[in-house]
């Protein structure tokens, strides 16, 4: 099994990646007038989700079981959501936040993967899945509509992030500079976004039309 080798702007986008995924969870629960302890549950299984079901599918010891400080940080970012009033986060705040995660995320996931040897389009996938899981998660503890059943640009945004980690791969540039770079770019759209409330275009049951079609004449 190859040992685990993470640079220290991962180590960074990890860390980043967890603090806000833990946020988003927490606030959650939080808007909900929930107990500590959820607050705290929400927070650990919100920042670590992706994380898990990446680190079972390329073979990686789990993250967050090596790492003591993960849970801690969760646990601390639980505290700090505990003591703050909801309306400090009201507004566009947590989608925001929640794309930063996910961009980060989506970045690690990738690059972990093509450390582990992964090649590259399940690469690209283990970004997504890093990147999205761990909100989608979040969502159906909460019960809310995962932001998955919306034609907003989501996972589109962390496969632009993933995907731009997999290609700069090989280029002669610095990984810093690449995982950086994919890291904005995800992040940019998924401001845009949230912004100008952009989305792909939504299936259309009654398909194409053509001339052939009685419903066009």
């Amino acid at each position: 099994m190859n040992e685990e080798v993470l640079t220290p702007v991962l180590d960074w986008l990890d860390l980043a990646g967890v603090m806000i995924f833990a946020l988003t969870g927490a606030l959650v629960a939080a808007k909900e007038r929930q107990t500590l302890v959820t607050l705290s549950f929400f927070a650990l299984v919100t920042g670590v989700g992706g994380g898990t079901i990446r680190d079972l599918l390329i073979g990686a010891r789990v993250f967050w079981i090596e790492d003591p400080w993960v849970a801690a940080i969760c646990l601390g970012v639980a505290l700090f959501a505990w003591f703050t009033p909801t309306r400090w986060w009201e507004g566009r705040f947590l989608s925001i936040a929640d794309g930063a995660g996910l961009a980060a995320y989506a970045v690690l996931g990738s690059a972990k993967a093509l450390e582990y040897g992964v090649p590259p389009v399940p690469a690209v996938l283990m970004g997504i899945i890093t990147g999205t899981a761990g909100g989608m998660i979040r969502d159906v503890l909460a019960g809310r509509p995962s932001i998955l059943m919306r034609p907003e640009l989501y996972v589109t945004a962390a496969a632009l992030s993933a995907s731009l980690t997999v290609i700069g791969e090989p280029l002669p540039f610095g990984s810093w500079v690449i995982w950086t770079a994919a890291a904005l770019a995800g992040f940019t759209l998924r401001l845009a976004a949230i912004m100008m409330n952009l989305a792909l275009p939504s299936y259309d049951e009654r398909g194409p039309k053509t001339d052939q079609d009685p419903k066009t004449r």
